[in-house]
């Protein structure tokens, strides 16, 4: 899998090198890898598409293979659900939105995350696709065991390791005190995503941030 460490910024549709990172099925000749990637490429790109368009209950395997081009058996040949297909644009898309930079240490880098967090999760197509695991998540424990072990929970430990290096390292539990700033931070943009269903706009990070960390 992808690590969410890679840094760079997102690009608009999938990079076909950086898909090459992701696991990849069996092929032989060089030209038939070459239409093998371009068939997965095509069903990433038509899954965050679909989504956006139709919503989550709306995705099929179906749509997704027609708009993609491809039979829907090649899919099932490498995912086993669209759950699976939008989980695995989440971790693609990931690894370069929510990059940090190498050695994260002021709170001029902890601001500029929470900054690319918000218009991951309020504006990017794959902003979409996490909010939609998120709900489904809730009615479905395969989709929930998939994400947290296999997405949010590692993002997590990562965040609140680089937040404890953008703090004073004065002072008791430097552990504790970056996960009570970062659930500070992060759990209004969710919030006002998923639930209230406003605009994550450059206005509100910034009151936000304003309350909690120095400019």
């Amino acid at each position: 899998m992808t690590t969410i460490d890679t840094p760079g910024q997102p690009p608009p549709h999938k990079d076909p090198s950086t898909i090459a990172a992701q696991p990849r099925p069996a092929t032989g000749s060089s030209s038939s890898s070459r239409r093998s990637e371009s068939a997965r490429l095509a069903v990433l790109n038509a899954a965050d598409d679909l989504l956006v368009e139709q919503g989550f209950e709306g995705l099929t395997i179906e749509g997704i293979a027609a708009a993609a081009g491809v039979a829907k058996q090649t899919i099932y040949r490498w995912w086993k659900s669209k759950v699976d297909i939008l989980f695995d644009n989440l971790v693609l898309d990931a690894s370069t939105a929510l990059a940090w930079p190498d050695s994260p240490s002021t709170p001029a880098d902890l601001r500029a995350y929470v900054h690319r967090f918000a218009a991951f999760l309020g504006e990017a197509p794959a902003g979409r696709v996490l909010q939609a695991l998120l709900g489904h998540a809730q009615l479905d424990s395969r989709t929930a065991d998939l994400l947290h072990g296999g997405f949010l929970d590692e993002l997590r430990a990562r965040d609140v390791a680089h937040t404890r290096a953008c703090l004073d390292p004065a002072g008791d539990d430097p552990d504790e005190r970056a996960a009570l700033l970062l659930d500070a931070l992060l759990a209004p943009l969710y919030h006002r995503a998923l639930v209230l269903r406003r605009p994550l706009d450059t206005a509100f990070v910034d009151a936000l941030l304003d309350r909690h960390l120095p400019r």
